[in-house]
């Protein structure tokens, strides 16, 4: 298959194996990595270690999303594939199918982190919210 391929990423090792599924599956398509700065992250490091200046932590989660698109770059070009990549702010699972819908994505694949219990109850998984509320075939990788 080729057509256009979204690898949702968070630089976890879940993530990578999804990117190294994408170009390995789809060789021929263009694939695009998204990774989402989600605002509630920084409540919780509020809650963890005191409240950062929002401006300082917006520039560490772009540097931090800019080193997940390059290590999925790297993961990309040891198999001759060349990437796009786009960085969005907001809820990761409500980004992620935007965008799709926004680029004519054909295919999604995420990474699931396997939440179970109260964890999953505060923070939701981002790949089921994907696959219940996509309307393009999804691909969890675990």
């Amino acid at each position: 298959m080729s057509g256009k391929i979204l690898v949702a990423t968070d630089g976890s090792p879940l993530a990578e194996r999804a990117v190294r599924y994408a170009v390995e599956t789809f060789p021929d398509a263009s694939v695009t990595t998204i990774h989402v700065i989600d605002p509630v992250d920084a409540v919780i490091a509020a809650e963890a270690g005191g409240l950062p200046e929002a401006e300082v932590w917006f520039d560490d989660a772009r540097e931090r999303a800019a080193a997940i698109h390059e290590a999925a770059e790297a993961i990309a070009a040891e198999y001759g594939v060349e990437l796009d990549s786009a960085t969005v702010v907001g809820r990761p699972g409500r980004e992620i199918l935007d965008y799709a819908e926004e680029h004519d994505i054909d295919q999604i694949v995420v990474g699931s982190h396997g939440r179970r219990g109260l964890d999953r109850a505060i923070f939701g998984s981002v790949a089921e919210t994907v696959m219940r509320r996509g309307r393009r075939p999804v691909t969890v990788i675990r």
